[in-house]
């Protein structure tokens, strides 16, 4: 049995046993060595004391302690012997000290050999005394061996149950590390798909976005070069700036430019900027009231993607001729509202990842995203995300 230093509630325990073996153990010789003659009871005193003083050997103090212990144990079976000799006998001594040798031999083979030593010298310490007057004490010398086969037989049945209790904490503390490493598995995949999904909803709603409209602003030119070369050569211009700001999205994705170089104006001047572009790109009507909000670098670029996805979808889908979006701070947070007048259609049965990518968006910042529309009637899109008190 291992010492149940390392256990808080069993070293609680030990300190009670403490106690008890003192005033059980060592306090009753003590009293009644009182009648006997000024040497045997000074001397008897005087074992008792320093048994009571060697035991802190066994607590933190420097060198080995399972040869502290050993010691202590040593010094508890000569001296109970000792005591026994002065005083005719001592079993209760030997019995209440028996625990002793269970909780500090290390293995239940050492404890039996040391507290049989114990019990051995108990015994021989009291046969000594009463052999000069031919008188034997047989009911100590009884007592002392009833004790130390009821104290083996109870510390075998205790270690076993200890050592049951020892396996069965090995195997939850295996199955628990087994848990914590799988579900250290678990969350490293499920952040591996959330990145996946969040590099996915970016490059959507950004490279994405930009090679789309390349490719149609690319079309456009080449159908105008003969027509309309001054129209040809705007597009042109709209195609380059369109492929830097792409190239500047690629370099935030992998994490080569900082973020805040997306969006680094006031939420109206970037979404302006954004409409003018996209006014003159398709040369559809865009009507916009931007009043200046104040909202973090988050928000600003969450109510970017926001609009750059919805003009993408009216551009690819809707057939509009105009656009209309509203900015305003409401009494829940900044709110973005994005109309057209085009054919619309059926929310329930919409699965487009670009809408699904905008709720997300939105989730994360504690926002939410309306969806109105229906075939024929146009559609409405309004975002609100709350602002950060």
């Amino acid at each position: 049995m291992q010492p149940p230093s390392e256990r808080p509630q069993v070293r609680a325990l030990r300190r009670w046993y403490v106690t008890g073996w003192v005033l059980l153990g060592l306090v009753p010789p003590g009293i009644a060595v009182w009648d006997h003659p000024e040497g045997t009871r000074s001397t008897t005193l005087a074992l008792l004391s320093l048994l009571a003083l060697c035991y802190p050997v066994t607590g933190t103090l420097p060198g080995d302690p399972r040869l502290r212990r050993t010691a202590f144990l040593g010094v508890l079976a000569a001296g109970t012997g000792a005591v026994s000799y002065l005083m005719g006998g001592a079993a209760s001594l030997l019995i209440v000290s028996l625990p002793h040798f269970w909780i500090f031999a290390g293995s239940p083979r050492r404890a039996i050999v040391l507290s049989g030593a114990a019990t051995a010298a108990t015994v021989a310490g009291a046969a000594a005394q009463s052999a000069p007057d031919g008188q034997v004490l047989p009911g100590n010398s009884v007592a002392a061996l009833i004790g130390y086969a009821a104290g083996v037989l109870f510390g075998l049945w205790m270690h076993r149950v200890v050592g049951q209790h020892d396996d069965r904490a090995r195997l939850l503390a295996a199955d628990l590390a087994d848990a914590e490493r799988r579900l250290a598995e678990a969350q490293r995949r499920q952040g591996a798909a959330d990145e996946r999904e969040r590099l996915a909803r970016e490059i959507h709603d950004t490279l994405a976005q930009g090679f789309a409209s390349i490719v149609v602003l690319a079309e456009a030119a080449r159908g105008g070069l003969r027509s309309d070369p001054g129209r040809s050569a705007q597009q042109l211009t709209s195609i380059e700036q369109t492929a830097r700001e792409n190239l500047a999205e690629a370099r935030v994705l992998v994490g080569a430019a900082d973020q805040g170089s997306v969006a680094p104006a006031s939420v109206a001047r970037t979404l302006r900027r954004t409409l003018d572009r996209f006014a003159e790109d398709t040369g559809l009507s865009v009507s916009a009231e931007l009043p200046d909000v104040e909202c973090d670098q988050t928000t600003r670029i969450a109510l970017l993607r926001c609009t750059q996805e919805s003009l993408a979808n009216v551009r690819k889908h809707a057939a509009a001729s105009t656009v209309g979006v509203v900015l305003e701070r409401g009494p829940h947070g900044v709110e973005l509202e994005i109309t057209d007048d085009g054919r619309g259609f059926a929310v329930a049965d919409s699965r487009g990842f670009g809408l699904d990518g905008m709720r997300r968006r939105l989730a994360e910042l504690g926002g939410d995203l309306t969806v109105t529309s229906s075939p024929g009637d146009g559609t409405r899109i309004l975002a609100m995300i709350p602002l950060k008190a």
